[in-house]
């Protein structure tokens, strides 16, 4: 499995820890950046390379680090095909997996301590959608609703 992981400057700290926890468990981690910390960095910037390694199959999954993965949520959720979910504890992760086919997980750095997020990332990464019919259709909605944004 190939991950695309990326923050801006408050996620930088959490996105090298998880970078490192990632490659310990023999999960291939693309770091789309930043490369060091900057305090001008801007999550829209890196939500939105997560967000296209995810779209274009670079990457199988995303994960994209800020203050409270609030921002960063809601700018890889304005690229079509993308479906970000923020997650601060493993319930949720699971879940959005589950019945969401999220592709794209969002962390607070601020939020949730370094431990908590290896326990979430953990469990969104072994989840998978279930396929079930009736979350394929609301999918299929959600969908139809982003190509009715572009009429």
């Amino acid at each position: 499995m190939r991950v695309a992981i990326g923050s801006d400057h408050a996620g930088y700290q959490l996105k090298a820890h998880l970078r490192d926890w990632l490659h310990a468990h023999k999960i291939d981690a693309r770091d789309v950046g930043p490369d060091s910390f900057d305090p001008g960095d801007d999550y829209p910037d890196f939500a939105h390379a997560v967000a296209e390694s995810v779209l274009h199959k670079e990457c199988e999954l995303g994960i994209m680090i800020c203050s409270t993965g609030v921002g960063s949520c809601i700018a890889a959720n304005k690229i079509a095909g993308v479906r970000a979910a923020l997650c601060h504890d493993p319930f949720s992760a699971r879940m959005s997996r589950l019945h969401n086919d999220a592709n794209v997980l969002c962390l607070g750095a601020n939020v949730i301590a370094p431990g908590l997020a290896e326990e979430i990332l953990s469990v969104w990464l072994d989840v998978g959608f279930s396929g079930e019919p009736r979350h394929r259709r609301r999918i299929d909605k959600v969908t139809r609703l982003e190509r009715s944004d572009k009429d």
